[in-house]
């Protein structure tokens, strides 16, 4: 058996490596590098159709690039079979839906499938990988319930609860708030953060994005920032990338620092 290479602590645990991916013969993704560091939230910024969802099928592996490569601790991502790739890594789409009849613990209990096998059926174990993932998101107490009886909000978190189920040491978020109101949004938020997991979040509200360690920033397919949030958004980069002018200002509760926007005046 050939022994798996040595990954250090400061080599990234995900990478895309000079990625492209054409759709219809039209560039998506052009040229990206990316590394994403081990233990961080990575906010991935951009307007609409800048290639955000795409990126993201890719480091997940769902989709394959023309050009270039993801690393996944340091090995080829196309190299690796999806389930080995299903026990790292796991991407929670934009709200997926199903019509089955199926309860919240059921959900949760797919994201056990990469783990399972005709030698290794579902057993201790797995359930006890069930309820962590159910105590993480707060919906213990929702386990029996139907799935068709859950608010948008709740349902986000069940997809959230399914994925920490595969265990993975790398989550992929996409838009993970679209759709939820605010109460739900902060929320939801808040246990993203909490994760003890690597994230990669793909976001449209740039105050949110504020909360990350580091922030990619996305344009016509191509990344044309990366950083820390204070050093990324400064007033050059909204106005080329985003087209709006911010001001920063000074939330007096807790001292934390809020974006305001208008939208660049015409000249």
């Amino acid at each position: 058996m050939t022994a798996a290479p040595l990954v250090t602590a400061d080599q990234p645990v995900l990478q895309a490596c000079a990625l492209g991916l054409r759709l219809q013969g039209r560039p998506v993704v052009e040229q990206l590098s990316l590394p994403v560091q081990r233990h961080e939230m990575l906010g991935l910024i951009g307007p609409n159709g800048s290639g955000k969802s795409s990126l993201l099928r890719l480091l997940a592996g769902v989709i394959r690039p023309n050009e270039g490569q993801v690393l996944l601790q340091g090995q080829p991502l196309h190299k690796r079979g999806r389930r080995a790739i299903a026990r790292e890594l796991a991407l929670v789409a934009q709200m997926a839906e199903t019509q089955d009849a199926i309860s919240v613990e059921d959900a949760v209990a797919l994201g056990r499938t990469p783990w399972l096998s005709a030698l290794q059926p579902f057993a201790a174990q797995d359930w006890e990988a069930v309820q962590q993932a159910l105590d993480a998101v707060g919906m213990a107490d929702r386990r029996h319930s139907a799935w068709h009886s859950l608010s948008g909000g709740e349902r986000q978190r069940v997809h959230i609860a399914r994925a920490l189920a595969q265990q993975p040491g790398v989550l992929l978020l996409d838009e993970p708030c679209n759709h939820l109101d605010i109460h739900q949004q902060l929320s939801l938020m808040a246990l993203i953060r909490s994760l003890p997991v690597t994230k990669v979040v793909a976001l449209h509200d740039l105050n949110q994005a504020l909360a990350c360690d580091r922030l990619a920033v996305m344009q016509q397919g191509r990344l044309v920032a990366l950083g820390r949030p204070e050093q990324v958004l400064d007033a050059a980069l909204l106005a080329q990338v985003f087209r709006v002018e911010a001001s920063a200002l000074v939330d007096p509760w807790d001292g934390s620092r809020v974006l305001r926007f208008r939208p660049l005046s015409s000249s």
